[in-house]
């Protein structure tokens, strides 16, 4: 053991525990942190724009590698800001350590500066909160935190540092790096799933979620297309299965394939592999309802605690997905074979196939057109917003990871979790959708991707609109417009103030060109798409239709 301060503790265990990127915005309470990372060569600091941008790409990154994505914030405002991202990795099931630098342990409960109640605050949103106060504990509360973000059904933990704490010199041993524990596969469960699939007529598959990885993907399309059974996956987990399988059946979320939808009410088998079925992905939770009656779910899910949460399940099976995937892989069930697949995945391509409107800018052509010139292993980024549908309905998802949007619904999450894409993948293409009121709340992390060189195609889809609020508006009290009209700057100007090149685009006939020409182009690259607020999804849901 050698001395030394709280601070470098700290750093030496994310070392130890295998983190090699933190984003932030500095604060005053864990200076001492900053100057350990100033001579950490193993940990790249990031340094963002706004606190909630920060947690933001921390999400993101534990999104692409399964590893706990980290992010410092300071206390008050920085916490406040950065909740969001803490909630996001919550609903998103996502790995995420979030530390907050705290007031002195002996300014405590006195309102001091930027004051918060840490613990209490995060409790609710997070796997675990709490404050470390003794600095020789912090390799214990360290390890303790990588193996809950990790473990079960991934999730945020949330960290106060005092920053008196952090100036402590104190002797402590390291603790080695934490391996989340293996949840191995009951044999007696699979003998009954093949047994349930071997009576069933009608089964389905909705994967995506807690622990779907690139081996899990690749695992159980071998399963599914030997039994010719269809797979959706779960609302904004599309790259969590191959698009291009032969028994892929789409999407679940807002919008989704009528074809599809049916298929899942009256399936009599559905097979939910990683899934929540949450509220986005069941419609509400009426396309599949808690108790299900004449269907029967069979539910995988690595944490234990989540299965039977919501619904009643018929048969839980605890595992983490990649190795529940590679088992099924590997069973023999060579009775079971269903046709399902196939006219599943036909109807996938018959709703992905792009129609025209009669929109000057139509955005269907415009994802065709993205597809064509884009690699196939792009990653596509968006917040939250109708824009989105476009791409949820029309893009070809490629390689895992390819697509980083929010369960949560959050808005401002696309370009933050661009920057952190383009930073984890220098080598692929990253694209980030984003609506213009969407863009307005975390844009400024575009200076984050210039100062920090990467390659960034952003595309502002802008109809002076909140959109999604609007539909909900024209449907419910239409032309009475109520707070959901904006003002716009000129995108392409701005694009051009952070450093980057950028062309505005009013024509679906322009697209195309313009896209050309930003792809002969290096580092940022902004789109600035002027669209119609008439045209308000990609299911064809228009102002005027509602208005009639």
């Amino acid at each position: 053991m050698k001395k030394r301060t709280g601070a470098q503790v700290l750093v030496d265990q994310l070392v130890i525990q295998g983190t090699d990127r933190i984003f932030t915005v500095p604060g005053e309470s864990f200076l001492a942190v900053l100057d350990a990372l100033h001579d950490c060569g193993d940990i790249e600091t990031v340094a963002t724009r706004q606190d909630g941008s920060a947690a933001f790409m921390a999400e993101a990154d534990g999104k692409m590698t399964g590893r706990p994505g980290i992010a410092f914030v300071t206390r008050g405002p920085g916490a406040t800001n950065a909740s969001i991202g803490v909630h996001t990795a919550m609903q998103d099931s996502t790995p995420m350590i979030l530390f907050v630098g705290d007031v002195a342990r002996g300014d405590r409960d006195r309102e001091g500066f930027q004051e918060v109640d840490l613990t209490a605050m995060f409790t609710p949103l997070a796997k675990w909160a709490a404050r470390i106060d003794n600095a020789a504990r912090i390799p214990e509360y360290i390890a303790r935190a990588f193996d809950t973000a990790s473990s079960g059904r991934p999730g945020p933990v949330v960290l106060a540092l005092p920053e008196d704490m952090l100036c402590d010199v104190v002797e402590t041993l390291d603790r080695p790096k934490v391996v989340a524990p293996a949840q191995p596969l009951c044999p007696d469960a699979m003998t009954t799933l093949t047994d349930m699939l071997r009576d069933a007529t009608d089964p389905i598959a909705i994967v995506g979620g807690a622990g779907w990885d690139a081996k899990a993907r690749h695992y159980f399309a071998e399963y599914a297309e030997r039994l010719g059974l269809p797979v959706a996956c779960a609302f904004r987990r599309q790259d969590n299965f191959p698009n291009s399988s032969p028994v892929y059946a789409g999407n679940l979320g807002y919008g989704p394939n009528p074809k599809l939808v049916e298929r899942i009410k009256t399936a009599d088998l559905i097979l939910a592999v990683g899934a929540r079925l949450g509220e986005a992905t069941t419609d509400g939770y009426t396309l599949i309802t808690p108790d299900h009656p004449d269907q029967i779910l069979v539910h995988v899910h690595p944490d234990p605690d989540e299965l039977n949460h919501v619904y009643r399940i018929d048969l839980p099976i605890c595992a983490e997905m990649d190795e529940f995937a590679e088992q099924v892989a590997l069973w023999e069930d060579d009775l079971l074979s269903f046709d399902a697949g196939k006219a599943a995945h036909a109807d996938y391509l018959e709703w992905t196939t792009v129609t025209k409107t009669e929109a000057k800018l139509d955005l269907g052509p415009c994802v065709s057109a993205m597809q064509e010139q884009l690699p196939a292993d792009t990653i596509i980024c968006n917040g939250a917003g109708n824009f989105s549908g476009w791409w949820h309905r029309y893009w070809n998802y490629g390689d895992f990871p390819s697509q980083l949007a929010p369960t949560s619904g959050a808005m401002g999450y696309g370009v933050p979790a661009s920057v952190a894409a383009a930073l984890r993948y220098r080598d692929r293409t990253v694209a980030v959708i984003a609506g213009d009121g969407d863009f307005m709340m975390n844009g400024q992390e575009l200076a984050t991707a210039v100062q920090y060189g990467v390659d960034l195609l952003a595309l502002v889809i802008d109809n002076g609109s909140f959109g999604t609020i609007r539909l909900h508006q024209e449907r419910e009290y239409p032309a009475r417009l109520s707070a959901t009209s904006l003002v716009n700057p000129d995108f392409a100007a701005l694009a051009k103030a952070y450093g980057g090149w950028s062309a505005t685009v009013e024509t679906t006939g322009a697209f195309a060109p313009a896209l050309a020409e930003a792809m002969q182009h290096k580092g940022l690259r902004v789109l600035h798409l002027k669209t119609d607020v008439e045209y308000l999804t990609a299911a064809g849901a228009t102002v005027s239709g509602f208005r009639k």
